[in-house]
């Protein structure tokens, strides 16, 4: 049975990756990764904040990426999360050094300015790609929001940019208010099942659209998760909350999973299914789509009721 996909111009053995997350911060933990089977894995995100207060943390990140990449055949993807011009391509040059296979970008910008336009938002966003394909020679992945006015022409720009590869959604984590200490504090919370609907459809409307690599991620725990993002199209499937719950073994439960219910399917590869339910298929995306959201709101809950 061939479980084999291409994500980025690289081969893997198999779709399922460990991405960015505490777990992959430092050779220990990439080690475990790697271990637990993981078709490629994605570096802890280096913050340009972070270096800025103390250097020693990049080159720590480095050294760790120096030997995760001489160890092991399977490809270690580094993340960046820059501030600056300037940030974002150093970064990047320094990390291709160290022997990353690829570069993953991660825009985090909250638009928090309500005189910003939306469009200088967006070319903010492609300007650091452009940078960062001009100052390396991997490939290179963006970790997109879906909080466009039109995410779908904001992925057709990227591409047009010379993205290698997109990866929906990139999760935002709001902050809460502690009511005893009248202080913001974090909230984090790991995802759910149920997270996968929103880059599910997108991915299904980018499939086949578009010259790029599309990877998923959010609310991948079971191989279950896993089948339904490769049957709209992706060719990598990212997974992080379900790791840091259940541990890196997590990794050979969900590649079972998925040989087994491809076994069950009477299916030889992944490319025998991955793709069949893409929005390319469909003679008008937008009309089904809209059928499908009225359909919810008539007879959706009557089982409910």
């Amino acid at each position: 049975m061939n479980l084999n996909t291409r994500y980025l111009g690289l081969e893997l053995k198999h779709p399922i990756v460990a991405s960015a997350s505490p777990l992959s911060a430092d050779i220990d933990g990439i080690d475990s990764l790697l271990d637990a089977g993981a078709a490629a894995v994605v570096m802890a995100s280096v913050f340009e904040e972070q270096v800025a207060a103390d250097s020693g943390v990049l080159e720590e990140h480095l050294e760790a990426l120096r030997q995760a990449s001489k160890q092991d055949d399977v490809p270690i993807i580094a993340s960046l999360n820059g501030e600056t011009p300037s940030g974002w391509v150093e970064f990047a040059k320094r990390l291709e050094d160290a022997g990353a296979s690829a570069i993953e970008l991660d825009i985090y910008r909250v638009p928090a300015d309500p005189n910003e336009p939306g469009q200088a938002l967006e070319q903010s966003c492609v300007a650091i790609l452009r940078a960062v394909k001009a100052a390396v020679q991997l490939p290179v992945a963006v970790k997109l929001s879906p909080y466009f006015s039109s995410p779908g022409n904001m992925a057709k720009q990227l591409v047009a940019a010379g993205a290698d590869g997109l990866i929906l959604f990139n999760r935002f984590y709001e902050g809460d208010i502690d009511l005893a200490s009248m202080r913001v504090k974090p909230d984090f919370q790991l995802s759910t099942p149920y997270d996968i609907r929103l880059p599910l459809m997108w991915i299904s409307l980018l499939s086949g659209k578009l010259d790029t690599s599309l990877a998923a991620t959010s609310g991948v725990w079971t191989y279950k998760e896993v089948v339904k993002y490769l049957m709209v199209g992706a060719d990598a499937v990212m997974t992080t909350s379900a790791l840091l719950k259940e541990g890196p073994d997590h990794l050979e439960t969900l590649v079972s999973g998925l040989r087994q219910w491809m076994e069950n399917s009477g299916f030889d590869s992944v490319g025998d299914f991955k793709g069949r339910f893409a929005a390319a298929h469909l003679s008008d995306p937008s009309a089904f789509m809209r059928v499908h959201y009225a359909d919810i709101l008539t007879y959706g809950h009557k089982d409910e009721w």
